[in-house]
C-alpha cells in the first residue's frame, strides 16, 4: 500500500474506532512497507529468523556475494558448506535448500501467489519448511500488498494493541484477532499503524 492508501484506510478506521482516532493524533500515519516478490524475499525471511536486523543484513550481504543472480537454481550449485560459512545455521541452510528445491521443481512458484486468495497464499507458503503463518502473512502484506491482513503472531503488534485499547492483560493471538475484527477490510493498515504506535506512543 502506498502512503495515500494507508491514510485512506486509517481514516476509515478512525471513524469507527475512537482508540485508532486517538492513536493517530499521538503518532500520525505509518510509512509504507514494500518488499519485492520472489525468491530473494523468501531467502531473506529465512536469514532474518531469530537474529537481529544488523546480523541479518550482514549475512544477506555475504549471501548476495555467493548468489549474484539471486535465484533458486544458484543455491543448488553452491559448494557444500558455502551457506554455512556465510553465517546461516544448519537449520536455515536446510530451509534455503528446501526452498530452492521447491522452486526449481515447480512445486512452489512465487509468481503464482498473486493470483491466489489470502488463504491459499498462506497454505502455499506454510507448506515450505521454515515458514509459519507469520511469515506468510508478512509476505501477503509487504510483497503482495493485500489490504486485510493481521499477523496476530507478532508480539509487538499484540503489545501495541493492548496499549492502544487499554487492556489490562496481555493478549493471545485469538484475543487479538477478535479485538480487531471490526477493522476489516482494513486490517493491514491497522497492523502498520500498530507497529508505528508500538515504537512511538507514550507508555
Amino acid at each position: 500500500m502506498d502512503q495515500s492508501k494507508i491514510k485512506r484506510h486509517l481514516d476509515a478506521l478512525a471513524k469507527i474506532d475512537a482508540d485508532v482516532r486517538r492513536g493517530l493524533r499521538q503518532v500520525a500515519y505509518p510509512p509504507p512497507r514494500i518488499r519485492a516478490q520472489g525468491f530473494e524475499t523468501f531467502l531473506s525471511t529465512i536469514v532474518s529468523q531469530q537474529i537481529s536486523t544488523e546480523a541479518a543484513a550482514a549475512i544477506m550481504q555475504r549471501v548476495r556475494e555467493l548468489l549474484p543472480k539471486m535465484d533458486a537454481a544458484e543455491v543448488l550449485q553452491l559448494p557444500a558448506g558455502a551457506l554455512r560459512a556465510a553465517g546461516l545455521s544448519e537449520r536455515k541452510v536446510e530451509y534455503v535448500e528446501g526452498l530452492a528445491h521447491a522452486m526449481t521443481s515447480g512445486r512452489f512458484d512465487p509468481l503464482s501467489l498473486s493470483e491466489m486468495d489470502d488463504r491459499a497464499v498462506i497454505e502455499a507458503i506454510t507448506s515450505l519448511r521454515g515458514f509459519g503463518a507469520w511469515s506468510a502473512e508478512i509476505y501477503l502484506m509487504f510483497s503482495l500488498q493485500r489490504s486485510d491482513v493481521f499477523p496476530a503472531g507478532d508480539l509487538a503488534l499484540r503489545i501495541a494493541l493492548q496499549r492502544l485499547k487499554g487492556f489490562e492483560q496481555a493478549l493471545d493471538e485469538k484475543q487479538a484477532r477478535a479485538a480487531v475484527a471490526s477493522w476489516a477490510p482494513y486490517r493491514s493498515a491497522g497492523s502498520l499503524f500498530l507497529w508505528h504506535y508500538y515504537r512511538g506512543a507514550p507508555t
